[in-house]
């Protein structure tokens, strides 16, 4: 597989973000992620979705540190600092699993507390849906878990054209034009970094092409088949969705209807934030994990 690898100057004195980088190979594929805070605490793992990276949490994870928990935070492959493989075929969605699965166990991971938005919850839950003992608390967050047998909405839609048609694909104008307030513009550049052209963008076009929209999608079976685990999964599970998001509106309903764990969770909605809610609402979002974890912590 050829990959591409961002040089590390394009990520020298991005504002807000001093954390150190760490890397895993991940069968050849060189996988980043920060990890901050207390090794023995259990993990609060913190997954980006499209076409963002780890610097979507540099808000949260303070938060959480403050607090006594440790963050990890990866980067998709494909994304900030890790590995960009360069042909569109390299990425489907069972590999981007297997990546993830793949750091869970080199860094042995257990009693997580999974924070998933937008992508990150099409493979986290995944996540818990196959290693559900890793986890004791889920937090999701304007995400799903698509079969393929449900229209995901004209706004979704609208997006996955998009992201093909569009000649320039500026990962920090697609971030800015999901938030609710205004970016400056060292965070939008920020977002840009890992992407110094056209050839490093391959994962991120493609990303859209991969969320199931039939029932024929390679990913609709496997899906079925977590969601198989999930309609059984008992532990806290928190819906923590904005309300001003007009892809993932309405996604939270049968997270918080059809997992047994959802039940009785005081269910949050972030008021005043779009789809990227870690850049509005960032400290209330963390604020609202803290709090979760506390609540539920046995």
């Amino acid at each position: 597989m050829d990959t591409l690898r961002t040089p590390d100057e394009h990520f020298a004195n991005l504002p807000g973000y001093p954390f150190a980088p760490n890397y895993l190979d991940l069968g050849g594929v060189r996988v980043h992620y920060v990890d901050e805070g207390p090794r023995d605490a259990a993990p609060v793992l913190l997954l980006h979705g499209e076409p963002s990276w780890s610097y979507l949490y540099r808000k949260m994870i303070p938060v959480l540190n403050a607090a006594g928990h440790r963050a990890i935070a990866p980067d998709l492959v494909g994304f900030g600092r890790s590995d960009k493989p360069v042909r569109r075929e390299d990425y489907t969605y069972q590999r981007h699993v297997e990546w993830m699965a793949g750091l869970l166990q080199a860094l042995n991971l257990n009693h997580i507390t999974l924070m998933c938005q937008d992508w990150g919850g099409l493979i986290g839950l995944r996540l818990v849906a196959e290693s559900p003992d890793r986890f004791d608390r889920v937090v999701a967050s304007n995400t799903s878990l698509p079969t393929g047998d449900q229209s995901l909405g004209r706004a979704f839609e609208r997006w996955q054209r998009l992201s093909q048609e569009t000649p320039d694909f500026r990962a920090g104008a697609i971030v800015r034009g999901g938030c609710r307030t205004e970016l400056p513009d060292d965070v939008v550049a920020a977002y840009d970094a890992p992407f110094p052209d056209d050839r490093y963008l391959a994962g991120a076009r493609q990303f859209p092409m991969l969320v199931p929209t039939q029932p024929s999608d390679p990913a609709t079976e496997p899906n079925r088949r977590a969601w198989a685990v999930l309609r059984q999964f008992d532990k806290p599970f928190l819906c923590a969705f904005s309300d001003r998001d007009p892809i993932t509106r309405g996604g939270d309903r049968p997270l918080r209807e059809l997992i047994p764990g959802a039940q009785g969770q005081p269910h949050t909605t972030i008021a005043g934030a779009g789809h990227f809610l870690q850049e509005d609402s960032g400290v209330e979002l963390a604020g609202v994990i803290v709090a979760f974890i506390a609540r539920t912590r046995e």
